[in-house]
């Protein structure tokens, strides 16, 4: 997991490399200089010579980034031309000595030479009557205005610069935009716009991401993400206060090389993993549940299930997939009598159990069941879809050695914490974290960038998936790959958090290559399923 800085908790990462480490702070925009200059060769095959570059900078240290850049390109045989939003005289420290540096090479260059351009505009309007409406003859435009230093809107003229490169790109005239750090007109900290920025197609953050790097809407303003290390000892980014991370690759392999098969492996050391759901007219969300938890690595899997949809259900199960029907009420849901019935069963036979899926909470008995099954449970327990609703508002209390994982969806979400208005979760990651700590669960908060509580406060970001999840079955999936995984982990004494976080991950890693496969338009729950197996397999490739 990479952890996720605020604006002020990285200004102190650079401070103590400098103060305790001894390594100057030019040398660390020297460092981000480079590291951006080497993404963007990559980018365009390996080589900047003869492209175009403009580069917009601002007067702090994001400029003084964009300024090294330019120096650096050009070096490399590109074609520079650099505005400063400001003077150089107003500039300082390490900045302006980049901005005097690159001024005065450009005033060195002889005609024949390849061209580093430098000006001050002093106006937005002059910079507009002089490269703003080129925009499209440049092959990059580098965004390095404001980067974190941002706490405020744009000003009515500042606020023109992006809106002339949103224009461009809706009229497919824009050069391919770069931010440094964050698309300008972001604030760091927050995952809400609060005004007009800048749209990157590729956005280059330095040490460690921010949350307006990774965190929807804003998100949605970087493009594609890359996090460049500048030089920064390790162990001063985990010093850092901050308690947010982001999932990465190497969280799926730690944990499938943890769990994986050996020549001791069968079934009864992999793990037994139980689905109780299922009712009349929603028996697929059982199937999909049941069919997704024996594909994800665990020995045995097993659906409970009314006993008016019992043969209706197992027919569509996986022939792998073991299915026993239970009491039900006089409207063909599971009875409340049925929590004795499947406790008794889990006792020395199930590791983890995942409940709701189809289960409906529509009568008593049922809600009744869901609040003895979760209370008295002898397993960790995922609850799910009306499980949720049967027990909102949330008042039970997790534990260490049964967790609870919950997997709302933010509707669901609403209704656990008692409230009707969306404002409620407007913060998502501190009303997830608010969650997890007050009733000691794992909480997984389904989104566009779904959230990975914890009871100690951390919250993981989790960065796979695709809108094309946002279909009816995605959830059930979920769910069971998520019981599958824990009940592997409790084979196998892995930790549960870590194990959630892996199950996310990959569960989303599945949904992107079933998008890539059959689009996000067409693709179904099941075409996940099926592709979780690819996911493994792309995850664990040298």
């Amino acid at each position: 997991m990479q952890k996720v800085l605020t604006a002020e908790e990285m200004r102190e990462v650079d401070r103590l490399t400098t103060e305790k480490y001894g390594i100057p702070s030019i040398l660390l925009m020297e460092n981000a200089a480079h590291a951006a200059a080497r993404v963007i060769t990559q980018k365009l095959g390996g080589t900047v010579a003869g492209k175009s570059f403009l580069i917009l900078c601002g007067k702090g240290n994001n400029g003084g980034d964009g300024a090294a850049l330019a120096r650096i390109l050009w070096t490399q045989g590109a074609n520079v031309e650099i505005y400063l939003f400001g003077k150089v005289e107003e500039t300082k420290d390490d900045a302006k000595i980049n901005f005097e540096t690159v001024k005065k090479l450009s005033l060195d260059i002889k005609p024949e030479e390849d061209k580093l351009f430098f000006d001050e505009a002093k106006t937005v309007d002059y910079w507009i009557h002089t490269s703003g409406f080129e925009i499209n003859e440049f092959d990059v435009a580098i965004d390095a205005l404001f980067g974190t230093g941002l706490t405020k809107p744009f000003g009515s003229q500042m606020r023109t610069i992006p809106q002339i490169f949103s224009a461009g790109k809706k009229s497919s005239q824009t050069s391919f935009v770069v931010s440094l750090d964050i698309p300008s007109g972001l604030i760091a900290d927050t995952a809400e716009p609060i005004g007009v920025n800048f749209q990157a197609d590729l956005t280059i953050t330095f040490t460690a991401p921010k949350l307006a790097n990774i965190m929807s809407p804003a998100s949605n303003f970087n493009g594609e993400l890359v996090v460049a290390n500048i030089g920064s000892p390790q162990e001063l980014i985990d010093a850092a206060p901050s308690k947010t991370f982001l999932a990465e690759k190497s969280d799926a392999i730690d944990w499938l090389n943890k769990t994986k098969f050996s020549s001791a492996s069968y079934k009864n050391k992999r793990g037994h993993a139980l689905v109780v759901g299922g009712v009349k007219n929603y028996t697929g969300a059982a199937i999909l549940a049941g069919n997704a938890a024996i594909v994800s690595g665990v020995g045995l899997a097993t659906v409970a299930t009314p006993e008016s949809v019992h043969k209706q259900i197992a027919s569509r199960m996986l022939p792998e997939v073991m299915t026993r029907s239970v009491a039900e009420t006089g409207g063909g849901a599971i009875a409340f009598e049925a929590a004795s019935e499947l406790l008794e069963f889990i006792d020395g036979k199930i590791d983890a159990a995942a409940v709701g899926s189809g289960m409906s909470s529509g009568e008593e008995s049922t809600r009744r069941f869901a609040r003895k099954f979760v209370k008295k449970r002898k397993t960790p327990v995922i609850i799910d879809a009306d499980a949720l609703n049967s027990l909102a508002p949330f008042d039970l209390q997790g534990s260490d050695e049964l967790p609870l994982i919950l997997t709302p969806h933010q509707g669901e979400f609403l209704k656990l914490i008692g409230a009707k208005d969306a404002e409620a979760v407007k913060d998502r990651v501190k009303a997830a974290r608010d969650f997890a700590e007050k009733h000691r669960v794992i909480l997984v908060l389904k989104g566009e960038r779904t959230l990975i509580a914890a009871p100690d406060g951390t919250v993981v970001i989790n960065p796979t998936g695709n809108s094309g999840l946002g279909k009816a079955g995605n959830g059930d999936t979920l769910a069971g790959i998520i019981v599958g995984f824990v009940a592997q982990a409790v084979q196998m004494k892995v930790d549960i958090f870590e194990t959630v976080v892996a199950a996310v991950y990959l569960g989303g890693m599945a949904g992107d290559i079933a998008a890539e496969e059959f689009g996000q338009r067409t693709m179904l729950a099941t075409d996940v399923r099926a592709s979780l197996g690819k996911a493994f397999e792309e995850v664990l490739k040298k």
